[in-house]
């Protein structure tokens, strides 16, 4: 998808609404910018939100076909094995068992791991053939945000990850997903993390500024924060290492590798933050 010139749009900071801010790094039209007030990295110019909805409407987005993900598919395994480290992580801090959401599940990878750590799992994707496809794998996945579901509905856990970096308005997107957690439920939130020594040390060419799609970067301060505010309860960090495919990483160093690579993955620590906070009783 191409982004036109009536599709971008300028922004105060989405966290304050200051208007001043510093730019950071440059990726015309769009770029990095730190709010002056806040300190929050955030994307301005940016694509205007209905055309980014387009983008992850498009079932190309989880094909490679010129923004989304690299093939989506090759990555099962190693998305796979991130996942079920998250949920052993989480059963460790007694975080499993009755009902999960997941909002933003893609094709269902995380639920379906999530079947021997949750009685009912649920999820929700703006494609249709994400829907499709995590359908398999849950007992049930609806199209749209949370506001797709059943009002009455409610969850013991849910989980967004690598979701909230795409949201124009985070903290109504979390207030959202509030009357949905269960009392003494938790939320679950992931996020590539600003504050890494990858995005330090590799600069503009940090992998996870994916411009344009991410529009806000948070780091361990600005993402607690965030859930403290919305009145999450024993906000703590989870750890989240990520697996991805071979291939994968040998094309961020322009490294050209056959794709039957792809079932093979490699560990990379400090890519995400991860936190939970508690709906309180």
């Amino acid at each position: 998808m191409t982004f036109h010139k009536n599709d971008i749009e300028h922004t105060v900071c989405p966290m304050c609404e200051c208007e001043k801010y510093k730019k950071a790094y440059d990726f015309t039209p769009f770029a990095v910018v730190r709010c002056d007030a806040c300190g929050i990295f955030y994307l301005n110019p940016r694509p205007a939100e209905n055309a980014a909805l387009k983008l992850y409407e498009d079932d190309n987005y989880y094909k490679g076909k010129e923004r989304g993900y690299s093939n989506y598919f090759l990555q099962e395994s190693a998305l796979k094995a991130t996942f079920r480290k998250l949920l052993q992580n989480l059963k460790k801090r007694g975080i499993y068992g009755g009902s999960l959401l997941e909002v933003g599940c893609g094709y269902g990878y995380l639920l379906e791991e999530a079947k021997d750590f949750f009685d009912y799992r649920a999820g929700t994707d703006f494609s249709d053939n994400a829907v499709l496809h995590a359908g398999k794998k849950a007992d049930l996945v609806v199209k749209g945000g949370v506001e797709a579901l059943p009002p009455e509905r409610k969850f013991d856990c849910i989980i967004s990850m690598h979701v909230i970096e795409h949201v124009y308005t985070p903290k109504e997107f979390l207030e959202q997903l509030m009357p949905y957690i269960n009392p003494g439920g938790r939320l679950v939130i992931g996020t590539p993390d600003m504050g890494s020594f990858w995005r330090i040390i590799m600069g503009r060419r940090w992998s996870s500024f994916k411009v344009p799609e991410h529009v806000i970067f948070f780091d361990k301060k600005s993402l607690a924060d965030l859930m403290h505010t919305i009145g999450l309860q024993n906000i703590a960090i989870i750890p989240y290492p990520h697996a991805f495919p071979v291939s994968l990483v040998a094309e961020k160093f322009g490294i050209s590798f056959p794709s039957f690579l792809d079932r093979f993955y490699v560990w990379i620590p400090a890519t995400t933050i991860a936190m939970y906070g508690t709906l309180s009783q």
